[in-house]
């Protein structure tokens, strides 16, 4: 029997065969989800002016402590009427321009108003709540590096550094095509034998979750005429997923469809539990993954290997599954292959403990809906005790 890969292996044959799709430029409003492919620079100072960080008095170190006339008052937005002269102060809002002349922010709360004037009792540190122009970042700079998938504070950063446009790999295109003649759409009657489609509603949450976007075809029947035009179809794709299809019973199609259709199979199984009969492959720039028709095998396989790929042709820095540290709850008994359990998250004296649930077979997909993670546990034997190191991805 040929070994089978790992996960580590499997992935970088995966990522060793992706191709980073174009570029194009978008208006920041749609930019959202986007990576991008080289940094976008400020258009302006931020600030562009010297602003005050609260509300409170503009006035010069030197002239404090003092009684001192106001001559004027500042609003956030609007104009300074002149330049701040010795012995003066001039009332100012947060983020209001400091004048001319002003060198520092007297918070309200420290000052009293009199008659017109500002009674300063104590002495002020030069440059208190001002904060000065280019104090974040000068126009030219970089305001977020390119690989980057733009999220609402790098948006935020963006607008207020003036930019509109930013140059950003494209969204991949994906055909997802599920496989059985057993399958039947939600809301229609089912007959003995028969399930509802699960497996395409997982999966093209998932895609779209990656910002790709996504044809999802009708369930495709057992045959090999269905299987043909299903899978014709998805190589004009960027990505073609399957599920279903890919094992080795008579009803199998799909890899040996591919095959007569010109695909490269770059891998067939993984030592994983669940997801081991997850088949990769390519024809020209589309990439093709086969994923099992389990449901859980089929989430599990998406994001140990489809994600990584999606991510990867956007350009993303490290588009590799994000682990993080976590300890066991419970006990665990081992199996020969790496498994990935699902699990729910708690918080233990600022640790991450992680509870497998009970039910951890790959057809059991309502049980997975209590999981919000998926707990990585080495191939081996015995057991794993409760409180061992582990890593887990987040669902």
């Amino acid at each position: 029997m040929d070994e089978l890969l790992s996960i580590t292996e499997a992935l970088e044959l995966v990522l060793g065969r992706v191709q980073r799709l174009e570029v194009e430029d978008v208006v920041l409003d749609e930019a959202a989800g986007r990576v991008l492919a080289e940094p976008a620079a400020a258009a302006v100072d931020l600030p562009s002016f010297p602003a005050s960080a609260m509300d409170g008095f503009a006035i010069r170190a030197a002239d404090v402590p003092a009684t001192l006339p106001i001559v004027a008052r500042v609003a956030a937005g609007r104009p300074v009427a002149r330049e701040l002269a010795a012995g003066e102060a001039m009332g100012i809002s947060t983020g209001g321009v400091v004048p001319d002349g002003a060198d520092s922010v007297v918070p309200i709360e420290d000052v009293e108003e009199r008659d017109g004037a500002l009674v300063v009792p104590g002495n002020v540190v030069e440059g208190a709540n001002v904060r000065p122009r280019a104090g974040d970042l000068r126009a030219g700079d970089p305001v977020v590096g390119a690989g980057v998938r733009l999220g609402p504070v790098h948006l935020g950063a963006l607008a207020a550094a003036g930019v509109t446009t930013v140059r950003v790999s494209r969204f991949p295109r994906v055909v997802l095509a599920v496989t059985g003649t057993e399958l039947r759409s939600a809301g229609e009657t089912l007959e003995r034998g028969e399930i509802y489609d699960a497996n395409g509603v997982i999966l093209a949450t998932q895609i779209r979750s990656t910002g790709a976007t996504v044809e999802r075809l009708p369930p495709v029947k057992d045959d090999a005429d269905s299987t043909r035009a299903a899978i014709e179809r998805g190589l004009e794709a960027d990505v073609l997923i399957t599920s279903g299809g890919v094992s080795v019973g008579v009803h199998d199609l799909v890899r040996t469809t591919e095959a007569e259709l010109g695909v490269e199979e770059v891998f067939w199984r993984v030592a994983v539990r669940p997801g081991k009969p997850v088949a990769f492959g390519v024809r020209g720039g589309t990439l093709i993954f086969g994923l099992p028709g389990n449901p859980v095998s089929s989430l599990v396989g998406f994001e140990l290997f489809v994600r990584p790929a999606l991510l990867a042709m956007q350009g993303l820095e490290d588009p590799r599954p994000a682990f993080k540290p976590g300890r066991l709850g419970r006990p665990v008994r081992l199996v020969e292959r790496d498994s990935l359990l699902r699990a729910r998250t708690r918080v233990d004296d600022g640790a991450v403990m992680l509870d497998p649930l009970t039910g951890q077979e790959s057809h059991m997909i309502a049980r997975a809906a209590m999981a919000d993670a998926l707990v990585l546990v080495p191939g081996g034997e015995g057991e794993l005790a409760a409180g061992t190191a582990v890593s887990y991805l987040s669902l």
